[in-house]
This record gives structure tokens, sequence and C-alpha cells, in this order.
């Protein structure tokens, strides 16, 4: 049976569940793989025969090769392990994540210390207007001050 996943529909959104894990498992333990210098010098030496010793798909190959992060993403990549893959090529998390939403590093960084991304348009609502529906209490003996 398939679980419910209320999640699914964030507008730009994807949750790193265990599907996602599952997915991308490949891709992130070569991301893992980048701690070791002599793997880092490899990789940079020819990446495509470095990728091909993994058995990650095609898509996932092409995306580090694009160093598209969305798509990494999109493919089961952990944003976590995917620094590894920024780091060896000398980026910052923060020019990372600039990356990812086109913007300059110098803006996202902005963006961020001016108190990030409006919510407008990037959140999942309930029918009753709240974002946590399912969190509703439900039943006399969840109420407050009984």
């Amino acid at each position: 049976m398939a679980l419910d996943k209320p999640y699914r529909d964030i507008p730009g959104t994807t949750i790193f569940d265990a599907e996602q894990s599952r997915k991308g498992y490949w891709l992130n333990q070569f991301c893992m793989s980048l701690m070791q210098a002599a793997n880092r010098e490899r990789f940079k030496a020819n990446e495509r025969a470095y990728l091909d010793e993994w058995p990650m798909t095609e898509e996932q190959k092409a995306a580090v090769l694009a160093r598209d992060l969305n798509r990494c993403i999109a493919a089961g990549g952990n944003i976590y392990f995917l620094a590894k893959l920024g780091a060896t090529h000398g980026k910052s998390f923060q020019q990372m994540a600039g990356s990812m939403t086109g913007m300059t590093e110098e803006e996202y960084r902005d963006m961020m210390i001016a108190g990030g991304r409006s919510p407008e348009g990037n959140r999942r609502l309930g029918e009753d207007g709240s974002a946590q529906p399912h969190r509703q209490p439900q039943g006399s003996s969840t109420k407050i001050g009984l």
C-alpha cells in the first residue's frame, strides 16, 4: 500500500523521503566518496570515467556533469551529500544554493539576510486554511482546558 504523501504538492519542493533516498542511493554514495582527496582527484581528472564506476542512472550522471543541482535533487540527491560535489569544485554551500534559485551568490545572501523568501505561493494549505490540517485537534480529549 502506498503511503499518503500530502507534501507532494508543495510548490517547488522535493522532499527527501524514503522513496527519494532509495532512488538516489548511488548518487549520494558517489558524493560521499568525494570526501577522500584521492577520489576528488580521480573525479576531476576524468569525471565521466569516475561516474561510470557507480551504478547511477544516466539521468543522475548527466545532472552531475551539468552541475544541475535541481536535477540531482529530482534524481534522488540529498543536498547535504551534493554539497561534497560543490566543495570538490571550490563552491560554497551559499554559492550552490544561489545557483539552485537562479540568483547570484550575493542576491541569495541578501535575500536570506532580509528574512528569506516570501511564503506567498510556497505553502500547502488545508481546506480550512491551516497549513497542517492533519494536526488539528480531534475529539474532546484533545481540547485545552478540560
